[in-house]
């Protein structure tokens, strides 16, 4: 049985560059938005969902986290890492200089990632964002005006649009994180080899007391478990109160989480696994 997967488009984003460097041949559909994305994970329209989860250098994608967490709670069955170039596009009658750019359209993250190089080259352009990288493309594709789009070369490609400058994003080591999300884990079939494993963990706390996250951090040290990530997001019930999510560099066993878990439980405190899965390195888009 071939898989449906779903992605955040249109066509020319990331992450559908992802997607069609991660799977072969099954059906692809785009969605203009992350919670579009999930949902059709959730009501069964698509069997996968890959949506983008952190970025090296603008850190997490909060609405990704915010809505698994507090509106759709779906397993986390793989996790995609791939090199992201952001190049400087333009439409194809543009004929000016790179002072002459009066707007830049592109997804926040987009933006941020390329701060440094707006700072120095446009200052004086005004920023526009976008859902996707993709959907900014699109958009600067129908316009022929002194504007630009920060995009990959793919978007480049589809809306025949002229690269005006490469690799124009802050630092080198420029890595998203993508993570793909199915009720059947048995569909999701990646041809890549796994660098490593993961499990995902989200934990919230009864109440904000002295050496509470402390007491969290000690049941998984003690065991010897290394945690990659530890990041505090706002539950949304009020000011002081907050949930954990935290990833651990290996894959759930019945020894080690369930002690975890049995001793947070033992503090009053919530803990759910958000996934227990493979990772895969991609090396170039």
């Amino acid at each position: 049985m071939t898989a449906t997967i779903g992605y955040l488009g249109p066509k020319g984003t990331f992450t559908k560059l992802a997607v069609d460097k991660t799977f072969n041949g099954e059906a692809k559909h785009s969605f203009s938005t992350i919670p579009a994305c999930i949902d059709a994970v959730n009501k069964d329209e698509i069997d996968i969902g890959v949506v983008p989860l952190e970025n090296a250098i603008e850190g997490t994608v909060q609405l990704t986290v915010d809505y698994l967490v507090h509106q759709v709670r779906l397993p986390i069955v793989a996790e995609i890492v791939v090199p992201i170039q952001q190049h400087l596009l333009v439409h194809p009658n543009f004929k000016g200089e790179l002072s002459d750019i009066k707007e830049i359209h592109s997804h926040s993250h987009a933006i941020a990632q390329c701060h440094q190089y707006i700072h120095q080259y446009l200052p004086n352009a005004t920023i526009h964002f976008t859902s996707s990288t993709g959907k900014a493309a699109e958009l600067i594709s129908k316009r022929d005006e002194p504007v630009a789009v920060i995009g990959n070369q793919l978007a480049a490609n589809i809306y025949h649009l002229n690269t005006l400058q490469n690799n124009i994003h802050d630092f080198p080591n420029n890595h998203t994180r993508f993570i793909v999300l199915s009720k059947q884990k048995e569909m999701v079939k990646i041809k890549h080899p796994i660098q490593s494993e993961k499990t995902t963990l989200l934990i919230t706390l009864p109440s904000d007391f002295a050496g509470a996250l402390h007491q969290v951090l000690s049941a998984f040290a003690w065991r010897k478990m290394n945690l990659s990530k530890i990041e505090s997001r706002p539950m949304k019930t009020g000011l002081g109160n907050y949930f954990f999510i935290i990833d651990v560099n290996q894959p759930y066993d019945d020894v080690l989480f369930p002690g975890v878990k049995g001793e947070l439980e033992a503090l009053g405190c919530q803990v759910t696994v958000l996934g227990t899965y493979p990772v895969y390195q991609l090396d170039k888009l």
